[in-house]
C-alpha cells in the first residue's frame, strides 16, 4: 500500500518534471542547503550559549534573532526536502537512513517545542532577571538539540551517498 502511493506520488507530473529538470532540481537542492544553513547556522549558537557560551551576550538578545531565522530556515528545508523526496519517494523510503533522519528531525523539533513551552526558558528570556547562567535542563536541551541536529545533518548528507 505505501510503496504504491510511493510510486504514485513520484509519478506526478509536476514531480517528473522536477525530476527530469536541468536547472530546477538543483535550485530546490541549493534551497534545501539554504533552509540547513539557516536551521543550523542558528540553532548552533543558541544551543552553544545555553551550555555557557558567551555568556556576557544575553540569551534574550540571541534567541530574538535566531529563533526566526532558524523557524525560516525549518519551513525552507522542509518544502524543499519534500520536493527532493518526492523525486525518489520509494528509494528513500525503503532506506533505514532516512527514516532515522526523520526521527532524529521530529525529536529536535519536540525538544524545542518542549523548551519553548518550559518556565525556565521563559525566565531565562528576562533582561533584566540576574542570572549565573542557563539552568540544568536548559544546558541539557541545548546539548541534545545540538546532537539531533547534527545528527540528523550527517544522515542527510549520507543519504546522497548510500541511498
Amino acid at each position: 500500500m505505501l510503496f504504491d502511493v510511493l510510486t504514485a506520488l513520484q509519478n506526478l507530473g509536476p514531480v517528473a518534471a522536477l525530476r527530469a529538470s536541468r536547472w530546477v532540481y538543483p535550485l530546490v537542492n541549493a534551497g534545501h542547503i539554504a533552509g540547513l544553513a539557516l536551521l543550523v547556522g542558528a540553532i548552533l549558537p543558541l544551543d552553544l550559549r545555553l551550555l555557557g557560551v558567551w555568556r556576557s551576550v544575553p540569551l534574550a538578545l540571541l534567541a530574538r534573532v535566531l529563533v526566526p531565522t532558524a523557524m525560516a530556515g525549518l519551513a525552507l528545508a522542509a518544502i524543499s526536502g519534500l520536493l527532493l523526496f518526492s523525486v525518489s519517494a520509494g528509494k528513500y523510503a525503503a532506506t533505514p537512513l532516512f527514516w532515522l533522519k526523520l526521527g532524529l528531525i521530529a525529536a529536535a523539533v519536540a525538544n524545542a517545542l518542549l523548551l519553548r513551552r518550559s518556565a525556565e526558558w521563559t525566565l531565562a528570556l528576562v533582561p533584566d532577571l540576574p542570572q549565573d547562567g542557563p539552568g540544568a535542563r536548559l544546558r541539557a536541551a541545548g546539548a541534545l538539540s545540538a546532537v539531533l541536529w547534527l545528527a540528523a545533518l550527517v544522515c542527510g548528507r549520507l543519504l546522497a551517498y548510500l541511498a
